[in-house]
């Protein structure tokens, strides 16, 4: 009934205990996952992760956040993603938050995975954090357009989500539309189009109300899909079923990935 488009299960937090966490993903309902790739470092263990479970899939790709680590070039990042697990590049864009000084690394590590992206086919997922228009002006420079993706866990403008919308991009909702602080970002998930909406948890990070602080997991995807049901007016099955099909639709080798 429910999709997270958005996880790491291969975090600390939550791969100790994975056989728990997946069950309790089930007996919430949450019939898929992402797991989503950080660094190349990494990348073994999110496979081992992916593969071990019928109903996850996997990325590849470099966080913008992440410095002093492996540093992704286009040959390497197209060969990964023929892992018939993979149905998405990144996590990748671009977040000035922390950084200090030039972020000219970043934003050519954010052209590379889009590259990757247009080479392979597979749609990219966004990440963006004080680096919005920045990040839009990259993604139509690198013309992203042509493979779509998702802008993970959205916390930016009104505007900033129609310029993505109109780039061919879903706009994925976590834990932080529950929290009291987001009414600008509840009135943002009111007015998208339903066929642009996503949801995810991000775990192990922003649990939802009334988790606010908890270990996130996949089975809290629920309670995003009922603040976004109830924003929108409409049952939470409804907002389960509208984003299953968006999630298929975006990631069209999902259908395939266990079988490739």
């Amino acid at each position: 009934m429910f999709v997270d488009s958005h996880c790491h299960l291969d975090f600390p937090d939550l791969v100790q205990n994975l056989d728990a966490v997946m069950q309790r993903m089930r007996d919430a309902q949450v019939t898929h996952a992402l797991c989503v790739s950080v660094t190349l470092e990494k990348l073994a263990g999110l496979r081992a992760v992916a593969r071990a479970y019928d109903n996850l899939f996997s990325s590849v790709g470099v966080h913008p956040d992440y410095e002093g680590v492996s540093e992704p070039n286009l040959a390497e990042l197209v060969a990964l993603a023929q892992d018939p697990g993979v149905i998405a590049i990144g996590e990748t864009g671009l977040d000035y938050f922390r950084i200090q000084g030039d972020a000219e690394w970043q934003r050519e590590r954010f052209r590379t995975h889009i590259r990757a992206a247009k080479a392979c086919a597979l749609p990219l997922i966004v990440h963006t954090r004080a680096a919005a228009a920045d990040t839009i002006r990259i993604l139509r420079e690198e013309g992203a357009e042509s493979v779509g993706g998702v802008m993970h866990c959205f916390t930016e403008s009104w505007e900033i989500a129609c310029a993505a919308i109109d780039l061919g991009f879903k706009i994925s909702f976590s834990g932080i539309l529950t929290f009291k602080n987001a009414e600008e970002l509840r009135a943002t998930a009111t007015r998208l189009p339903p066929e642009s909406l996503l949801i995810e948890t991000d775990s192990p990070y922003l649990a939802p109300a009334p988790y606010r602080g908890k270990t996130n997991e996949p089975s809290f995807v629920p309670l995003v899909a009922a603040q976004l049901a109830q924003l929108r007016g409409v049952g939470v099955e409804t907002i389960g079923a509208l984003t299953t099909e968006n999630f298929f639709n975006l990631f069209r080798n999902a259908s395939c990935a266990k079988t490739g």
